[in-house]
């Protein structure tokens, strides 16, 4: 999919925009992480990197991850 914006008066390169709508896209669980990470345009590594920076934690966890970890205890 291809998404075209024009905003003349924003002084924010593309790349900070891109990778704004993909931390927000994995905050908001719409996408994972790999997924958010091809969105911003960076390696899966580096994108968690960019996300512990912020303060957003890159592993998210369902109520069916947690039921299942904890099951495994």
């Amino acid at each position: 999919m291809r998404i075209e914006l024009e905003i003349p008066e924003l002084e924010i390169p593309v790349d900070e925009l891109r990778l704004l709508l993909a931390i927000k896209l994995f905050e908001e669980k719409k996408v994972s992480l790999g997924k958010a990470a091809e969105i911003a345009g960076y390696s899966e590594k580096t994108f968690a990197e960019l996300l512990l920076k912020r303060g957003t934690p890159p592993i998210q966890y369902t109520d069916i991850n947690i039921k299942e970890e904890l099951s495994n205890v």
